[in-house]
């Protein structure tokens, strides 16, 4: 079987106001797969990439039962120590991947489509989409200030939950 790995991030980034900061990522997602309740500002549901064409690809393996999910972070300084596998997670465990455009002015919507092949949109408040996402708008939007946001995005869903 085929291992795709994703990285939580311990820290915000460089570019983030709070760089440096715990994101807390890590206890937000463990809670989410410990109980897998549909949604609350305390668990992270999913994440979300800039890669969508790389993950949409990935969940065609996913979905066929060819691959899996390992959840992981760095024990240590990124990129200079191991990787700590959080989760592994499967189709069974009812991950999945919907594409994301960003909100084009920050009172406006998030759109999300089910897959690369449909033509409906569903809109969704930025403050859900952040809190699922386990953090608070103040502190997500900034994290993708630079994205193009006529690009999509890729939400990885790490639970049945979709929107």
């Amino acid at each position: 079987m085929i291992t795709y790995t994703l990285i939580l991030s311990e820290r915000f980034p460089a570019t983030h106001p709070r760089h440096g900061e715990p994101t807390d990522f890590k206890h937000k997602f463990i809670r989410a797969m410990a109980c897998r309740r549909m949604s609350s500002e305390d668990l992270k549901l999913h994440t979300i990439r800039a890669n969508p064409w790389l993950w949409v690809r990935r969940f065609e393996q996913i979905n066929a039962g060819k691959a899996c999910l390992s959840v992981r972070m760095w024990s240590g300084k990124p990129y200079a120590s191991k990787q700590e596998e959080l989760w592994r997670l499967t189709k069974a465990d009812g991950i999945g991947m919907q594409l994301l455009y960003l909100p084009v002015e920050d009172s406006g919507f998030c759109y999300v489509l089910n897959s690369m092949h449909s033509i409906q949109t569903k809109a969704v408040d930025p403050e859900i989409v952040a809190n699922h996402d386990g953090l608070l708008l103040q502190d997500w939007r900034p994290w993708f200030q630079s994205h193009n946001p006529s690009e999509p995005l890729a939400i990885i869903h790490f639970t049945n939950f979709k929107y």
